[in-house]
């Protein structure tokens, strides 16, 4: 029988964070890299992927900081490739990167509507799809998708007037759902984190407009903070979700 400690050691593991340069992101791979696993981060700012790497190898693992485009079938690619390349290995897949255009539905240009769910649901796919690969080879992996509490409920848009988001992020609920199903097969767990309301530099300005609206909704009364998703992603990217799969997790204060 494994101790806990055992089930959520990722020593010498391999894990891959799009989005991992910033905010939840870095986070999610800083947690990864405190349970001993390796990280590659990714975003289409070089110069942010290098930083955050440098600062995730003083916790005494290897970091590969790669730009690229998550929605280019190409660049997502050569992403695994550099990865297989430098580590030999992926053991879990971080389906971070994302983005929202904020319109009220009788205003959002199609252009801004087709972006986010090109980021928000085609690119999970294509990173799942390439990543997927090599777990099929050796029969295990784990992929993590980071969703949100706007694709399991409707949103005032008092708070967040964003169709497109809320609709992606549904979709990618059920994306988690039906991979779960086909890739059980292959030992390959594929899980999702419904965040609720965190501030990060992406939405720092339009959260100080309803600040108290927000949390007000929150049945702890606060935001998510600087720690509050590390222990669910090392959880699920780890030996300790070895029986979960298709799980959808919110993590919203309640």
């Amino acid at each position: 029988m494994a101790t806990v400690q055992q089930l959520m050691n990722m020593e010498g593991r391999v894990g891959v964070v799009t989005g991992g340069a910033t905010g939840l992101g870095l986070q999610m791979a800083t947690a990864l890299a405190e349970a001993g696993a390796n990280v590659v981060i990714c975003s289409r700012k070089l110069e942010n992927c290098e930083e955050a790497a440098h600062g995730i190898e003083k916790l005494g693992v290897k970091a590969l900081a790669y730009g690229c485009d998550v929605t280019k079938p190409d660049q997502v690619e050569a992403l695994k490739e550099a990865t297989m390349k430098k580590f030999g290995r992926v053991d879990a897949l971080v389906n971070n990167a994302g983005r929202a255009w904020v319109a009220p539905v009788e205003e959002m240009p199609l252009e801004r509507w087709q972006q986010v769910l090109d980021l928000n649901i085609t690119a999970p796919f294509l990173c799942a799809q390439a990543f997927g690969r090599e777990m099929i080879k050796v029969k295990r992996g784990k992929i993590i998708n980071i969703a949100s509490i706007a694709g399991l409920v409707g949103r005032n848009p008092k708070n967040y007037n964003s169709i497109a988001y809320g609709t992606s992020k549904g979709a990618l609920v059920n994306f988690t759902r039906d991979l779960a199903v086909k890739w059980a097969q292959h030992n390959i767990q594929v899980n999702a984190i419904c965040p609720g309301f965190f501030v990060t530099p992406i939405n720092v300005k339009m959260f100080d407009k309803v600040r108290d609206q927000i949390t007000g909704e929150i049945p702890l009364g606060r935001t998510g903070g600087d720690d509050d998703l590390k222990g669910m992603i090392v959880v699920l990217a780890s030996d300790a979700s070895n029986f979960m799969t298709g799980t959808v997790i919110p993590v919203d204060g309640g």
